[in-house]
Order: C-alpha cells, then structure tokens, then sequence
C-alpha cells in the first residue's frame, strides 16, 4: 500500500520555507566567513616572509611534480603515469615568495595526478595517464602549462572551478580551496594570470603566466 503524505500548506510552509532560507543565508555567512579567515592566515603568511627572490621556475616545478607523483604512488602503488616536461632551457628567473608559488604547483599537479588515476579507474585498458608539464617565455610572461588526459572539466562548471569552496572532488576529497587560493597567489600575489582549456572526457590544461621583471 502506498502512504499518502499531506502536503503542507498555509503558515506552516511559509514557516518551513522562512527557516530553509534562513539556514541557506547562515551557510553562505559562514562559508564567506571562513574564505576570508584562510585567505587572511595566508596573507599574513605572505606578510611574514614577503621575500621574493629569484627563482628557477623549472627546477621549481620539476620537484614538485615529482613530489606530487612519488606522494600518489605513495598511496597508490598501483598508480602510474608518464610525466612529460618541455622545460625551455632560456627560461629566466622570476621574483616569487617560493612557499606560495610551490603550493600553486602542488594543487596543480595534484589535481591532474587525481584526474588521471579517478579515469584510470573506469577508461579501457588502452587508456595511458599522462602529465605534461611545459615552461616557456613569451611577451615579458614566464608560462607554466600543466595538462592532464584526464576527464575533462564539463562545460556547465568550468566558469566556477576558481571559486572557493567549489571542488568536484567527492565529499571528504576535497575542501574547493586549492584553486582559489591558487589564484589569489597567482593573482594578487604576483601580478599574473591562471587560465584554464579544458574539454570533457580528453583533457584539462592549466596556465599560469607570471611577469618578468
């Protein structure tokens, strides 16, 4: 037998309504809330060391992909992928707070290990991961390019991945802050620009382009 439910009507919706409102108005506060307060310990991070030396984006980025790569193997013997780089030998220097500029590379090559192992899991066995991760100089704009033959980012959602709390992680993967902390780095810290090229069940390609000074 099927049990008919009443349907709510009158004072009692309007009140159940108001209360659902006002738990989505507290939520939204208190995720503004807690954006501003980790936005605020890594401005004061930045604040305390402020240093922004001289640094070789290639040998930067080298280690940390291997130390993105080699902490998933760590977790994951069973994972492997091959590891592409183009590093441009001419590449100069760059001025950047080396703690915050290797957590922008670490998200990035993180998020690409995670994408390629998650297709890995249901892709063919013809399906080879791999991360390629490309350095070049171009209009006075040292470029970092970090792609993956991952699943793609769909189209719906690609315009929200550097907001903060969004992740496409499931729950308990992911906390949607590496991107938009990323870009503040990138961004605000240093003057440049991150940018994204993605297409559903192929790739996805992150670009970060900083000043040469």
């Amino acid at each position: 037998r099927h049990r008919v439910f009443p349907v709510r009507q009158g004072p009692e919706a309007r009140a159940i309504a108001a209360d659902v409102k006002q738990n989505l108005e507290k939520i939204r506060h208190h995720g503004k809330s807690a954006d501003g307060n980790v936005k605020g310990m890594l401005e004061h991070s930045r604040a305390g060391s402020g240093q922004k030396p001289l640094v070789d984006l290639n040998v930067m980025a080298d280690k940390f992909l291997k130390l993105s790569y080699h902490g998933l193997r760590a977790k994951d013997k069973s994972f492997n992928a091959e590891l592409v780089t183009h590093f441009d030998p001419d590449l100069p220097k760059v001025n950047v707070v080396q703690q915050d500029m290797g957590r922008v590379l670490l998200n990035l090559f993180n998020n690409a290990f995670y994408a390629v192992n998650q297709k890995s899991k249901t892709a063919g066995a013809d399906y080879k991961p791999e991360i390629s991760v490309t350095t070049a100089i171009e209009n006075r704009q040292v470029i970092i390019k970090v792609k993956d033959n991952g699943s793609g980012i769909p189209d719906a959602i690609k315009e929200k991945i550097m907001q903060p709390f969004f992740t496409t992680k499931p729950t308990g993967e992911g906390t949607g802050l590496g991107r938009s902390l990323s870009y503040d780095i990138v961004v605000k810290g240093h003057g440049g620009n991150i940018t994204v090229d993605t297409k559903e069940g192929e790739f996805t390609a992150f670009m970060v382009k900083l000043p040469v000074a």
